[in-house]
């Protein structure tokens, strides 16, 4: 009987882009599903003092190299070939984590995080610009405006804080991060040990 992945999730990293445009097709066939899990990467990084790629391998000779030739394997295997590096890179995601909490309690998370990964790392938005957000959200068919205004409710505030805090307490210590049931993976390199893990 196959078991529910769950997908520890953040708009700024490029690899959860890259897991979430592949993992459909890794899933084909299956009836395994996915439950997104809104969590700050920032977050999670404080509590583990983790930190990004580019800065904890900066110094280590040929690794960002072989980091990107990985990427770039990730990308033609899979056919990704509207990615592209968000130029406004990093991206404090804290506006988009939050309206991910609110899409998720009205029940139009997948939707959300469509356009949210696109705006991302397709087509070079910068996503913790205010009125950015509001013009894509709008675009893609939501109401900009009112999710910007629940990104400042509390217990969307609280939800976002709460799920960062849960999944540290899980061992993540980056993203993207899946489970199932307590058997942890990291990486979007893992999606296939990931799915054979939930047909078990």
């Amino acid at each position: 009987m196959a078991k529910t992945i769950d997908f520890i999730f953040d708009f700024g990293s490029p690899n959860a882009y890259l897991a979430h445009r592949a993992i459909d097709s890794v899933l084909a066939g299956t009836d395994t599903k996915v439950n997104y899990i809104p969590c700050l990467l920032g977050g999670i990084f404080k509590a583990t003092g983790n930190q990004a790629p580019m800065m904890a391998f900066g110094s280590i000779k040929g690794k960002l190299d072989y980091e990107r030739l990985e990427m770039m394997r990730f990308i033609k295997k899979h056919g990704l070939t509207k990615f592209h590096f968000n130029s406004n890179f990093p991206v404090n995601t804290l506006l988009l984590m939050r309206g991910a909490i609110a899409a998720k309690q009205d029940g139009y998370l997948l939707d959300y995080i469509e356009a949210g990964l696109t705006a991302m790392w397709e087509d070079d938005k910068k996503m913790d610009d205010p009125d950015v957000f509001v013009s894509v959200m709008t675009d893609a068919g939501f109401d900009g405006g009112a999710l910007l205004a629940k990104t400042a409710d509390p217990d969307i505030k609280a939800q976002l804080v709460a799920n960062t805090a849960a999944a540290v307490a899980r061992g993540a210590f980056g993203i993207p991060t899946f489970y199932v049931g307590d058997e942890m993976f990291f990486g979007k390199d893992r999606l296939r040990q990931v799915v054979e893990e939930a047909q078990q």
